[in-house]
């Protein structure tokens, strides 16, 4: 059912990768179909609780992913997408993205204006609690060396994104761990997509435990992850024409 107002959109498809997420999965997929997406995909990596039946249940196409990883789970999500989504919209299943900011993170691709958009975390109102310091830091750091690099400008590594599928798929996206999000930047910035950043905010997780920033050994783990993603799409890309400036 579509929430008040709310616009239908059978071109766009979500992804929601998800593990252990039963608490916030069903509401997730429940906000998002209620925005007006034509289809939601819940990439469950062989969770243990009922996250995959919650999700079903609630109106998602499940697909279980068994290899870890977080890029992996997205590309297997993409690759189960109908072939009328030609907007992929990536949202976390956790609950700390808020789905009644879908409207402004597809207006600039259906309006032309841009073939990717991210949501900012850092830029919108957050609860106390939903960003961990390092995620944070590493949202800023990303930004700046992007920036330096390509002459985009981002302030977040936000999961929650949108992006014009045929684009997506010619950026050649390869990273299968946690540093998927920042190789797409990167290729984005790199190929001269026009871009264009929406203040989302985040809320505090409903469910399920942070599989990046839930420790100091998961953040440790993550940053020499994404450090290591850089350096090498860094050297990867080096040749490529510097993008145009994002809006």
């Amino acid at each position: 059912m579509l929430s008040d107002g709310a616009v239908q959109r059978h071109h766009v498809g979500a992804i929601i990768p998800c593990l252990d997420e039963e608490a916030a999965i069903g509401p997730c997929v429940a906000a998002v179909l209620a925005s007006g997406v034509g289809e939601v995909v819940v990439v469950d990596g062989q969770s243990t609780d009922r996250t995959a039946e919650r999700a079903a249940a609630a109106g998602a196409k499940v697909v279980v992913e068994p290899a870890r990883g977080y890029g992996r789970a997205m590309l297997t999500g993409l690759a189960a997408l109908a072939p009328t989504s030609t907007i992929v919209l990536f949202i976390d299943g956790d609950g700390s993205d808020r789905p009644d900011m879908i409207p402004s993170l597809l207006e600039p691709i259906e309006s032309g204006r841009a073939d990717f958009v991210l949501g900012s975390r850092l830029r919108g109102e957050r609860e106390p609690g939903s960003l961990g310091a390092a995620q944070i830091v590493a949202g800023h750091l990303a930004g700046f060396l992007i920036r330096l690099l390509y002459g985009v400008r981002f302030t977040d590594m936000s999961p929650f994104r949108a992006i014009r599928r045929d684009a997506l798929e010619g950026l050649g996206m390869a990273e299968t761990t946690f540093g998927w999000n920042l190789e797409m930047q990167m290729r984005v910035a790199a190929a001269g997509l026009r871009t264009v950043e929406v203040a989302v905010g985040q809320r505090r997780r409903a469910g399920g435990v942070s599989k990046v920033s839930g420790d100091w050994r998961n953040a440790a783990r993550a940053a020499w992850v994404l450090l290591q993603a850089f350096l090498r799409l860094a050297w990867q890309l080096k040749r490529t024409r510097p993008a145009r400036q994002a809006l």
